[in-house]
């Protein structure tokens, strides 16, 4: 597994890419083919009401979850690269700045 995580605005996002030889998670939606990388994190939107918060940049925000949309890749680097995409996008639809936004990309501790 891959970690890829989005720091900014006081916050985290982390996602998984999970490559070849491992299970991603199996639910309603996900991809039914066998794709070498499948990428699966959370998207969420800020509302007006409802939601749960969330602090920005010092101010409490309401944020809305959607769920887990996985892709599926033929290559780590694109499946890195979407990765890197879905979670500065994550913070621009919370206000953030995408070029605010630090992304760090690791192995998953398998402990």
């Amino acid at each position: 597994m891959i970690l890829v995580r989005g720091s900014g605005g006081g916050t985290d996002l982390t996602g998984t890419v999970f490559e070849r030889g491992e299970e991603p998670p199996a639910y309603k939606g996900a991809p039914n083919e066998d794709a070498p990388y499948v990428w699966v994190c959370d998207s969420f939107y800020e509302v007006e009401s409802g939601g749960s918060p969330l602090v920005v940049d010092g101010e409490e925000i309401r944020v809305a979850f959607e769920e887990p949309m996985p892709r599926g890749f033929d290559t780590r680097d694109q499946a890195v690269e979407a990765a890197r995409d879905h979670v500065r996008t994550q913070f621009a639809r919370i206000g953030v700045d995408p070029s605010d936004v630090e992304v760090e990309v690791s192995a998953a501790d398998p402990a």
